[in-house]
C-alpha cells in the first residue's frame, strides 16, 4: 500500500504556515519540538489511543493549532496556566512550547494519558512543567491564574470543578463552537468576553471565551 503520510517538510511546512497563519513568533527549536510532539503521540497512539486523529495534518491542524489559538487570548500577565482535562495535551503542551516562560499544570486522571503527559514534558524537556493524574475536584495544593480547557464543559460547570484552584483575579478560557449562548447560561455576562478565531486551513471558527473572576 502507498505511504500517504506527508513528508518531514510537509508537516514543518504546515506548522509554519499555521503559526503564521494564528499571529505567533516562533523559533526552530519550537517547530522541532512540535515535530517530536507530533512523531511520539503517534507512536503511544498505535497503544494507547490517545486521539482519534490518524493523519499527520489533522493531527497538526486540530490538536497542535487548535490549542495555539488560545494563546492569542491568554493576556501577558499571567505567569500560570492548569489545562484542566487535558489528554495528549491540548491544549496545555502547544501553550507551553510557544509560551515556555509560563508555569503549567497538566491534569489529567487516566492513567495511560498522564503517563503519556510525564513521558513528552521529560522529552521535549518542558521546564516549569507539572503533570498531575487526579479529577480536578481532588487537586489540591495548587493555585494557577488561568484555567484553560477544550473539554466538554460549560463555562458554569467548569468554574464549579476548577475555580477552587485559581487565583483571585484569575481567568477561565475555553474553546467553544456552535452552541456558545447555551453554554453561557448562569454566567454574570459581563465578566465574559468571547474571541471568534479562525482555525487554519479549515477555517473553522472557534469561540475563545474567557471568564474574568
Amino acid at each position: 500500500m502507498k505511504n500517504t503520510a506527508p513528508s518531514p517538510d510537509l508537516v514543518n511546512d504546515l506548522l509554519i504556515r499555521g503559526i503564521e497563519e494564528i499571529g505567533l513568533q516562533y523559533i526552530p527549536l519550537q517547530i522541532a519540538s512540535f515535530i517530536t510532539y507530533l512523531e511520539e503521540l503517534k507512536k503511544w497512539n498505535k497503544a494507547y489511543n490517545l486521539t482519534g486523529l490518524r493523519t499527520d495534518r489533522d493531527i497538526v491542524i486540530k490538536n497542535f493549532l487548535d490549542s495555539l489559538l488560545f494563546c492569542q487570548v491568554i493576556p501577558n500577565e499571567i505567569r500560570s496556566v492548569a489545562d484542566i482535562g487535558s489528554g495528549a495535551g491540548f491544549p496545555g503542551i502547544p501553550i507551553k512550547i510557544m509560551k515556555p516562560e509560563l508555569q503549567v499544570v497538566l491534569i489529567e486522571p487516566t492513567q495511560k494519558k498522564a503517563l503519556f503527559l510525564k513521558h513528552i514534558c521529560h522529552r521535549l524537556a518542558l521546564q516549569n512543567t507539572q503533570v498531575v493524574d487526579k479529577r480536578i475536584e481532588d487537586v489540591s495544593g495548587i493555585t494557577v491564574d488561568a484555567l484553560v480547557t477544550r473539554a466538554l464543559f460549560t463555562a458554569g460547570d467548569f468554574m464549579k470543578k476548577a475555580g477552587h484552584i485559581l487565583n483571585n483575579h484569575g481567568i477561565l478560557v475555553l474553546s467553544k463552537g456552535p452552541k456558545l449562548q447555551e453554554e453561557l447560561k448562569g454566567i454574570q455576562q459581563a465578566a465574559v468576553s468571547v474571541h471568534d478565531r479562525i482555525l487554519p486551513f479549515v477555517k473553522t471558527t472557534r469561540h475563545l471565551v474567557v471568564v474574568k473572576t
